[in-house]
C-alpha cells in the first residue's frame, strides 16, 4: 500500500509484472511478512517520484515506462493501454484522436480506459473528451472525476476549456 495525495494505492503483482493498481481503503500497515516485492518497491519508487512535486510526473515517466506490466485484458484493451503509455505527462489526447490512431471508435477507447486495471501507471486520465474532461473509471462526476482532475492538474495538463 502507498499513501498518495489521492488516498491509499494498492499494488498487485505476479512476481514478474504489475497486474493492478487500485485506489484502496485505508488499511493497517502491513506485517513484516507482507514486505513489498522488489517489483512493488520499484513501482512505489516511481509513484513517490510522480507525486513528489510539480516536476514529479516528468521525472517519473522513465521509471514508470520501465515497469513491467501485465494487466489482464483482451488484445484490444492491451493495445489501447499500450497507446496510453505513449502519452507524455502534461499532454492529453481525446478519445476520438486515439480511436482514429487505432482504427476503432471513441466509445471502444473509452470502454478500454474504463477497464484499465493499472490507474496512473497506464495513464487513462490523459484521455479526455473533445469538449471537456470526459469520464474516469466509468464515472462522469464524483470522486473518480476529482481524481482525474487532480492528476491532470498535477501534470500541468489542464488548460482552458477542460
Amino acid at each position: 500500500m502507498f499513501a498518495s495525495p489521492l488516498g491509499p494505492l494498492v499494488l498487485h503483482d505476479d512476481g514478474h509484472a504489475l497486474t493492478a493498481l487500485d485506489y484502496g481503503a485505508a488499511q493497517p500497515p502491513p506485517a513484516a511478512a507482507d514486505k513489498p516485492s522488489p517489483l512493488a518497491e520499484q513501482a512505489l519508487a516511481a509513484l513517490q517520484s510522480y507525486f513528489s512535486g510539480p516536476h514529479g510526473p516528468a521525472q517519473a515517466d522513465g521509471l514508470m515506462a520501465a515497469l513491467p506490466l501485465a494487466p489482464a485484458g483482451t488484445p484490444f484493451q492491451r493495445r489501447v493501454w499500450a497507446s496510453l503509455r505513449a502519452i507524455p505527462p502534461g499532454q492529453t489526447r481525446t478519445y476520438g484522436e486515439l480511436a482514429r490512431e487505432l482504427g476503432t471508435s471513441a466509445r471502444a477507447v473509452g470502454q478500454a480506459c474504463r477497464t484499465n486495471p493499472l490507474a496512473i501507471l497506464v495513464p487513462c486520465h490523459r484521455v479526455v473528451a473533445a469538449h471537456g474532461l470526459g469520464g474516469y473509471s466509468g464515472a462522469v462526476q464524483g470522486q473518480e472525476l476529482e481524481r482525474k482532475t487532480w492528476l491532470l492538474r498535477h501534470e500541468g495538463a489542464l488548460r482552458d476549456g477542460l
